[in-house]
């Protein structure tokens, strides 16, 4: 047994590691940028409070900067990518070998890579990601083993799993000429089978270029070796033009939307939804705390009231989307297996016009900031989010976003929040589908 002065020794160390925590959380993130004669931009913050160092490569291409009838495509290359380049058969190898991990995700609006390695390792992610970046090792055999894994990851997680067609669905209703109306993996199989080398070739050149890129480095590195290794392999990268595809604003809805579906899945879901402010909208920070006030976890007013008081779901919800344009605000509930779809939803409306009737509380707000102004502190400690913040916010245009986000949020009162809710709960404004249980 541990002796009480060991105990308290113990107890110490992990109060003075809190307190080194909590005075990380509230310092500026501080970080220098430059842009390449090719370029791409390139952010560096110096973390001296970790051995490892983050390499993150944002590309401008998501979902929405596809063709309506060639969809997946940046799902697609997020596959292709690991594939190899011309001069590296194996990108995973060397990663593996100098100690290191890496991944990728695809949203509809970006594509990001990142590697995380020892800080003395570092110029591995350079050497392989600017490899990358000059060219792929595309040809008919690497596309056919990749468009074949994206179709299985369409089957069995879209088409052939309970639920799995929800989002699909849901965002087909809600966009008529915004380019969100289909998911990241893509509107249906076809177009991943139809994809022809000369497709693929043409997407890589014209966004995988060093102009669509955001390059940032993020840990124990110094900025004088991170531009040296920026200029070394990524600065003689040709320069290649950028031919985006215009990307049209969602018209205003003036009607409610609604369609149902019977299916095969143990219980049945209702999910609302309403058009909601983009990342670089002021009311992005409120829609937010609006969603997190009404329906974050079992204390929210949605749980409370839904779930517990009335007994219309088993559980309820509420979200945004967090697009980079204007997204959803999304309401979600599993049916209980006594309440019809006509009852859950009039529950639901009476919950939105009770809500904006009787208004966001001044208590309810500070308790969602200080939530809130928590999960942006303790995000802020890893140094792949502090990576990807600088990346995100560099594309919306301002990459200091990232010392700038809980001023935006704290500068919300109550007022604005319950105009807000008025405005975005608007009876017209309703998009709802109801995906019904034949086993109901």
């Amino acid at each position: 047994m541990a002796s009480k002065g060991g105990y308290n020794a113990f107890k110490g160390l992990i109060t003075l590691f809190l307190l080194c925590c909590l005075l990380t959380y509230c310092s500026v993130i501080e970080f220098k940028s430059f842009v390449l004669k090719n370029g791409l931009t390139v952010i560096h913050h110096y973390d001296p409070n970790t051995p490892l160092c983050v390499l993150n490569i944002l590309y401008k291409v998501g979902s929405k900067n596809e063709l309506p009838d060639k969809t997946g495509f940046a799902h697609l290359f997020e596959h292709l990518m690991f594939g190899g380049s011309i001069n590296i058969p194996n990108y995973d190898q060397p990663i593996q070998l100098a100690g290191g991990e890496n991944n990728a995700f695809t949203n509809q609006d970006v594509t990001n890579y990142y590697v995380v390695l020892p800080a003395s390792n570092i110029e591995t992610a350079f050497w392989l990601e600017s490899d990358r970046m000059l060219g792929l090792a595309l040809n008919e055999e690497s596309l056919s083993i990749q468009k074949k894994v994206v179709i299985e990851e369409f089957k069995e997680r879209y088409l052939n799993q309970p639920y799995g067609d929800v989002w699909k669905e849901l965002l087909a209703l809600a966009y008529v000429e915004h380019p969100y109306q289909w998911q990241t993996i893509g509107k249906e199989i076809s177009h991943i089978e139809g994809a022809e080398l000369a497709e693929v070739e043409q997407f890589f050149n014209n966004y995988y270029a060093p102009e669509n890129a955001i390059l940032v480095i993020c840990g124990n590195v110094s900025y004088n070796t991170a531009n040296e290794y920026a200029l070394k392999w990524f600065d003689n990268i040709p320069k290649r033009t950028c031919n985006k595809r215009e990307v049209k604003p969602e018209p205003p809805q003036k009607k409610p939307r609604t369609k149902t579906m019977h299916v095969n899945v143990p219980s049945s879901l209702v999910v609302r939804a309403y058009h909601c402010a983009g990342r670089n909208d002021r009311n992005y920070y409120a829609t937010d705390l609006l969603s997190d006030i009404l329906g974050s976890g079992k204390s929210s007013r949605l749980h409370q009231e839904l779930v517990l008081e009335q007994g219309h779901f088993t559980e309820i919800s509420s979200y945004i989307t967090g697009d980079f344009d204007s997204g959803l605000f999304v309401i979600e509930g599993m049916l209980s297996p006594y309440t019809n779809i006509e009852t859950a939803t009039k529950a639901i409306d009476n919950f939105i016009q009770k809500s904006v009737n009787k208004g966001i509380t001044q208590d309810e707000l500070v308790f969602a900031k200080r939530k809130t102004e928590t999960q942006l502190n303790f995000n802020n400690i890893s140094i792949l989010n502090k990576a990807q913040k600088l990346a995100f916010g560099e594309m919306l245009g301002n990459a200091n976003i990232i010392n700038e986000e809980w001023s935006k949020y704290d500068s919300i009162d109550v007022e604005e929040l319950n105009m807000l809710a008025k405005a975005l709960f608007a009876p017209e404004k309703i998009i709802q589908l109801n995906y019904l249980s034949t086993k109901a």
